[in-house]
């Protein structure tokens, strides 16, 4: 049986959504550095998990 660290759609998708609940959380709650600290950390997350991701499969 096959991996779920190697399937595609879980090296974006898993990113992707958590750098959604980030940036939402970051606009609603914070302002100001932290609004900008919340959307680079989801701006990073989708950039870099993707890659770590791929190692790990």
């Amino acid at each position: 049986m096959p991996s779920i660290l190697g399937r595609p759609v879980f090296h974006y998708g898993i990113p992707f959504i958590n750098a959604v609940i980030v940036a939402v959380i970051g606009f609603t709650v914070f302002s100001g550095v932290a609004r900008l600290f919340a959307l680079a950390l989801a701006g990073i997350e989708v950039v870099v998990v993707p890659q770590i991701l791929k190692r790990a499969a």
